[in-house]
């Protein structure tokens, strides 16, 4: 059972790194911190498409990830 929950961790690790390296930025440097927060404020911006699949994604495979480190920190005596 040890082994198979680390190997259930790593393959959620390699796909949780995979899944925020294929989100696109939220802003460009200074300007979009400043305008993009004001956007954000005012409810304009919102997500769409892929990348609202994105966000779901990452959360839930996050949440996993919590899930799985505690379970293999139980085992690990």
């Amino acid at each position: 059972m040890e082994i198979a929950s680390k190997i259930i961790l790593a393959i959620i690790s390699i796909g949780l790194i995979i899944v925020v390296l294929l989100q696109s930025g939220k802003s460009a440097g200074l300007s979009g911190a400043i305008g993009g927060g004001a956007e954000h404020l005012m409810g304009k911006a919102k997500a769409r498409g892929l990348d609202a699949l994105l966000s779901r994604v990452t959360t839930a495979l996050a949440i996993l990830f919590m899930i799985m480190a505690l379970v293999v920190g139980y085992f690990i005596k």
